[in-house]
């Protein structure tokens, strides 16, 4: 899928807010067209952010360390990212278009 970093960023930031300090988990919830996002805490506090984005693909909900999304897209000067995806339990591969030798793999973790 392709997205703007910058909506990327201020989505993942709002809903680190709400995530605990020792499970720094967001969930995407990607369909046709629409990436959900979401975090919860212990005191059962959730976040909800919704994106357009370029994804055409089969529906997916996969989870992440807010924590390492943020690292690549604070590193990125680029207006969009593309985000690369397999499963549920496959990695991530963030790239720029247009600069092949930057590519990020971030991990998924069971939310």
């Amino acid at each position: 899928m392709r997205i703007g970093r910058a909506a990327l960023q201020q989505a993942l930031s709002r809903a680190a807010i709400l995530t605990s300090d020792k499970f720094r988990g967001v969930r995407w919830m990607l369909s046709p067209g629409s990436l959900k996002i979401s975090s919860t805490n212990a005191e059962q506090e959730e976040a909800q952010e919704e994106l357009d984005v370029a994804y055409s693909g089969e529906a997916l909900d996969i989870g992440f360390n807010v924590g390492y999304l943020l690292d690549v897209l604070a590193n990125v000067e680029a207006d969009e990212v593309d985000v690369a995806l397999g499963d549920a339990s496959s990695s991530a591969l963030i790239t720029v278009p247009g600069r092949p030798e930057f590519k990020y793999v971030v991990m998924p973790m069971r939310i």
